[in-house]
């Protein structure tokens, strides 16, 4: 599990500023419905079987044939972690950075990920390279943020490189140098990584100091689409709506916000209201509209400001009283099953058998990482 910066590029549409957006729910691996030979696993793990530690791990993280007890996870994880294994190192780092398991403690995250990249672990690199840009558990060293990161990009990882695009995008600790950005996000994009090509993707269809090329930042969205990166998903509906020349299928755009929507994206809610007022991709329809304004005021909390208000107002208005509180009622309901926002969603669930991760949430607060969804939801 890998931090993720906070640092957002926005694509807009109409007079509201819409910007990633989250969610897609992908079938899950066949490996979730496998059951573990607990017996067998916890014997080895207890005589010291760090392999055998790492799946007991994973099973009571996910409730695998096991009753799911993120506690029971941590403390096998950890045992692994102290007898050197570097992906089980930066795993508990991870749970001790956001509390899964284990108190929340910086720190110690801080030291076990020096530990995983000290075993070689290129993608801890990452890691730590985003708790010194945040100054997360160590004093914020911006120059050594970028090293670490250059180092993970020059050993193959795409999202070091992203991530280094993004301080020259953002002039984090470096010169704001949007050329040298764009050549980071290449190289992650290069190296296949889902990050970097939404963040290529943005660059040419949405940033004024980059020629623009929409047919290769739409295929650079798909990609990151496919591979789970949920904005890419939400921004390449987006793109289709104001560039329908480049969709591969009728209704393409609407069917790609509507699963963004349906995982949490207020953004990808609202769009779906504008695009239901104004009779744009679909027919006009107030009810319909309506209803994607009440989702998206749902689910944005204070996210939303004003913006949503005046058209709530003039829907509400021109329905009948009775309709509304339908919809209202319906709009309610439907919130309560979808309140999750997601950033990424794996197609395989990673290695399920070693270190479950079926989706990861937008981080909350100030810890600058999403928490881990272990499994698909029932």
């Amino acid at each position: 599990m890998t931090c993720i910066l906070r640092s957002r590029v926005s694509i807009g549409i109409s007079s509201l500023a819409i910007g990633m957006g989250l969610a897609l729910f992908i079938e899950p691996s066949t490996g979730w419905g496998v059951k573990p030979d607990i017996p067998r696993i916890q014997a080895d793990a207890e005589r010291g079987s760090v392999q055998q530690e790492i799946e007991l791990g994973a099973a009571y993280f996910v409730g695998r044939g096991v009753e799911r007890n993120e506690k029971l996870a941590a403390y096998w994880y950890e045992k692994a972690a102290h007898s050197g294994d570097p992906v089980a190192q930066k795993q508990i780092g991870y749970f001790y950075q956001v509390g899964i398991g284990v108190p929340r403690d910086p720190e110690r995250a801080v030291r076990w990920f020096e530990r995983a990249v000290a075993g070689g672990l290129v993608e801890a690199k990452v890691n730590l390279g985003v708790v010194y840009l945040w100054g997360f558990g160590v004093r914020k060293d911006l120059a050594l943020s970028a090293q670490l990161f250059e180092e993970a990009a020059e050993k193959g990882n795409g999202l070091g490189a992203c991530y280094l695009g993004d301080m020259y995008y953002f002039g984090n600790g470096v010169p704001k140098d949007d050329a040298t950005a764009k050549h980071w996000y290449e190289a992650g994009a290069k190296l296949h990584d889902p990050l970097a090509e939404y963040r290529l993707g943005v660059l040419l269809s949405n940033n004024q100091n980059h020629q623009h090329d929409m047919k290769k930042a739409a295929q650079l969205f798909r990609e990151s689409a496919e591979a789970g990166y949920i904005p890419a998903k939400y921004g390449l509906g987006l793109l289709l709506v104001r560039h329908p020349e480049l969709t591969s299928s009728e209704g393409q755009a609407i069917s790609l916000l509507t699963d963004a929507a349906e995982a949490g994206s207020w953004k990808a809610s609202a769009t779906l209201a504008l695009l239901a007022r104004d009779g744009k991709g679909m027919p006009a329809d107030k009810r319909l509209a309506y209803y994607h304004f009440l989702v998206a005021k749902l689910q944005s909390g204070q996210a939303s400001g004003n913006l949503l208000a005046n058209d709530l107002r003039i829907l509400s208005n021109e329905l009948a009283a009775e309709e509304a509180r339908t919809v209202n009622l319906d709009a309610d309901a439907w919130f309560q099953k979808h309140q999750t926002p997601l950033q990424f969603v794996y197609k395989d669930g990673e290695t399920w058998q070693q270190f479950p991760l079926f989706a990861i949430e937008y981080p909350e607060g100030d810890d600058h990482a999403g928490r881990i969804v272990a499994r698909p939801p029932s």
